[in-house]
């Protein structure tokens, strides 16, 4: 299967999902994860582009929309000033939960009429450490909506047995993982994009930063991307497995498992816990 056939597939997925739910009388909210790198939001554009040229309303944002402001993940990193997880954005705990919670209820009731402004990320902010956009900036929508896909890296993710976690740093995460399940109480349905092998994600950051460098934009240094990526590896590790068990949500699910290369190996529909 091509590129262009997994976006056939998924753009079909979605509109037949949305039309089996159309009685709710709400936009349907799809959750979408796969790993830094895999080409969810690539994809889920190429997707969103077909399905709104057949006359779909589609909104799609990520998960990364709802960092903490720049003092708030300073405060954090100062409260747990030992934990390397917890030093940058990225992991579990570095979200405004409560910020998603509020966007994605008002996006399920967003009517005809009526618009509202979605949260944005500014990651180049205080020289790369990042921060959220101010409220003026934030980009608006209008109702009605047919769907709105939520992407991110571990969304899907639930807390594990704390004796799994060898490394002590990886309590608190584990900890503050459990939050996210009401973002996960929200989703009508969840597609996973799975790498045959997690540790795919290290050359797929490698050739994120050469298209940026390339493209004439800031790119971080081959020093930079290896500490980047090395830092999630112990979060695949740790929570691919309970995801490949079955999302947390509410059926259909559809799980895509996908190559080095960034294509379908295969395809599967039944998928539970």
């Amino acid at each position: 299967m091509t590129r262009g056939e997994l976006t056939a597939l998924l753009s079909r997925w979605l509109e037949d999902t949305a039309d089996s739910t159309s009685a709710a009388e709400r936009p349907i909210v799809i959750g979408m994860s796969g790993a830094q790198g895999s080409g969810k939001t690539t994809l889920m554009a190429d997707v969103r582009e077909q399905m709104v040229g057949r006359g779909s309303r589609v909104v799609t944002l990520s998960i990364d929309d709802f960092y903490l402001t720049h003092d708030e993940q300073l405060a954090l990193a100062g409260r747990q000033p030992r934990n390397r997880f917890l030093q940058h954005r990225g992991y579990p705990g570095t979200h405004d939960v409560a910020l998603g919670v509020r966007v994605l209820m008002a996006l399920r009731n967003l009517r005809a009429g009526s618009t509202m402004r979605l949260p944005g990320y500014d990651r180049s902010a205080f020289e790369g450490t990042g921060d959220r956009l101010p409220d003026s900036a934030w980009r608006e929508v209008a109702g009605p909506l047919d769907l709105v896909v939520l992407e991110g890296w571990m969304l899907g993710f639930t807390p594990v047995e704390s004796a799994h976690l060898a490394d002590p740093a990886l309590q608190a995460v584990n900890e503050l993982l459990g939050s996210y399940a009401a973002w996960h109480a929200l989703l009508d349905g969840f597609i996973w994009l799975e790498p045959e092998d997690h540790t795919f994600v290290r050359d797929w950051r490698v050739e994120a930063e050469e298209r940026a460098i390339a493209a004439g934009r800031a790119g971080m240094s081959p020093e930079r991307i290896a500490a980047f990526v090395e830092a999630f590896i112990p979060a695949y590790a740790l929570y691919t497995s309970g995801l490949r068990a079955g999302p947390p949500t509410r059926p259909p699910h559809l799980r895509v498992i996908i190559g080095r290369d960034r294509l379908p190996r295969e395809i599967l529909t039944e998928w539970r816990r």
